[in-house]
């Protein structure tokens, strides 16, 4: 039951392995920025370029392989399962306007009309259900092509930024970026102060999942005995409760912060100073134009 600490998913590992962690964490967050925002009506050749270098990366960071295999592989069959199940929907649309062309016109244009039909798929039974059949064309493949590749981008880019960079450095750096609006008044500091405490507090979240689960396991649930509206109202009650727990957890937190003198501080005073030599220098240097570089191609072949 302890599989949600094998799975580090968006916490910070500390140690010295891996250049990702030398890097600035400005560098790091425009690098995450790139692959949140350039997908946006980019071609699947693009999204695929955008894998491929995720990949790439994670494999030639050094990090240690026993903080992102776990994530990478459920990521993977997570977006593969999307992608799948987006393919199988049907893309077509039904015109709901009467066409005034009489239906021979109609029906020589579609004979003579290209077919983007990939393939057919036979009707698929489970027990009393069946399901389909189902037509792949071009159009549903590119947006299952697409919808997989999103998700790996996003969700991968954000777990690699906070495996490697503490909760402080990214805390400075959104600060760092936002330094032009504190001109019209507004409150940087506070803003990234909560959200410190926001990602301070995923790990609870995450071990009131744990226990949850651990609660229900021990009671030995048989969700096939209670039926399907039993089971149901058991998820919600969970649900509920998970939701309860993290508040009164906030509660708890925000008690003890206020019970010790809590007290903004500048973003600055919470992050800790890193040494800079002339190999994290050209390292950075080299990021900066590697990023400039993508964002190129991205302008030349990504539309």
């Amino acid at each position: 039951m302890d599989w949600f600490r094998q799975v580090p998913i968006g916490q910070y590992v500390a140690g010295n392995s891996g250049w990702i962690r030398f890097l600035d964490p400005r560098v790091k967050l425009s690098w995450t920025l790139m692959f949140l925002l350039t997908p946006i009506l980019a071609s699947s050749f693009w999204r695929f370029f955008l894998v491929v270098v995720l990949l790439l990366i994670t494999a030639t960071s050094f990090l240690p392989i026993r903080i992102w295999w776990r994530s990478l592989c459920w990521l993977v069959l997570l977006a593969s399962f999307v992608g799948f199940l987006t393919i199988l929907i049907p893309t077509g649309e039904i015109s709901a306007v009467l066409s005034v062309r009489s239906p021979q016109e109609l029906a020589q244009a579609t004979i003579d009309a290209p077919s983007w039909e990939i393939g057919r798929l036979e009707p698929i039974r489970l027990g009393p259900l069946s399901l389909g059949g189902f037509v792949l064309d071009r159009r549903s493949a590119e947006l299952g092509i697409k919808t997989s590749t999103l998700i790996f981008t996003v969700i991968h880019s954000v777990n690699l930024l906070l495996l490697t960079t503490p909760a402080e450095d990214i805390v400075w750096c959104l600060s760092w970026f936002m330094t032009p609006l504190r001109v019209v008044g507004f409150p940087v500091e506070r803003l990234s102060f909560q959200l410190l405490l926001a990602l301070r507090f995923l790990p609870l979240v995450q071990e009131e999942i744990q226990s949850l689960l651990r609660a229900l396991a021990s009671r030995a649930v048989n969700f096939r005995e209670l039926g399907f509206k039993s089971s149901v109202g058991l998820i919600l009650s969970v649900t509920e409760r998970l939701l309860a727990n993290i508040l009164l957890r906030s509660e708890q937190g925000a008690e003890a912060f206020l019970a010790r003198g809590g007290v903004w501080l500048a973003p600055n005073q919470l992050r800790q100073r890193t040494s800079w030599n002339s190999r994290t220098l050209w390292l950075n240097i080299s990021s900066v134009a590697l990023l400039l570089f993508v964002l190129s191609l991205r302008r030349k072949y990504g539309a």
